[in-house]
């Protein structure tokens, strides 16, 4: 079993990823925090596997818990699971190590796929005690598809219009965000369609008077 240890300030919040976290084999409770002090206490006597960490906390910020973690060399992952959205954050978040990264509000299926991810390469990493090229190279593997990307859609690609769209201030179309990337409008358009099916955006559709409605895209 994996031990996972959840940080997050709002009970009704908490009670939802411990739900969701109940709906997925092979992942344990093995402890919750509501604030930064009480997390960095437990983390050290639970020693969990995996972390999933609220980025605004009552008396600090989940930077700061993970900024702990590395420093103090604690052997735990990290999924970060906020509302921040700021292009900042989410680099030094990556650049301190975590693993996946979560915008509140997320669907079920996004969760879902986080945390199975997660569990393939721990698994991966649990087996063996020396690993190839090979091995390094299949646990990379493992890393990029964790959104679970079709055939024909790039990375790259899907983390450039993500990133973008985080940074829009108010919800946009396909045509307008290809028109800010400089990418075509069907391209930007298969990407959207994906991450909303794969719940990490959402859609508004505006009706008109005629013609087809419109799809608004938003994080």
């Amino acid at each position: 079993m994996i031990k996972v240890f959840i940080v997050e300030d709002d009970p009704m919040v908490l009670d939802v990823n411990i739900g969701f976290l109940e709906k997925i084999p092979l992942f344990q409770l093995c402890g919750t925090a509501l604030n930064s002090s009480q997390a960095i206490e437990s983390i050290e006597e639970k020693k969990p596997d995996l972390v999933l960490l609220d980025m605004f906390l009552p008396d600090g910020s989940g930077l700061e818990v993970l900024s702990w973690i590395r420093m103090n060399q604690v052997h735990c992952d990290v999924i970060m699971i906020t509302a921040a959205r700021d292009a900042t954050t989410i680099h030094e978040v990556f650049r301190l190590g975590a693993v996946d990264y979560l915008v509140k509000p997320f669907r079920f299926n996004r969760f879902k796929t986080a945390l199975e991810t997660y569990q393939k390469m721990w698994k991966k990493l649990s087996d063996v005690s020396i690993l190839n090229q090979e091995d390094i190279d299949e646990l990379k593997q493992v890393s990029l598809q964790k959104v679970g990307l079709p055939k024909g859609l790039s990375e790259t690609t899907l983390r450039q219009i993500l990133m973008n769209l985080m940074e829009q201030s108010e919800p946009v179309t396909a045509e307008q965000l290809a028109s800010y990337l400089g990418m075509a409008r069907v391209t930007v358009r298969r990407y959207l369609d994906y991450l909303e099916q794969s719940g990490q955006i959402r859609v508004q559709i505006q009706y008109g008077n005629v013609g087809r409605p419109s799809h608004y895209y938003y994080v």
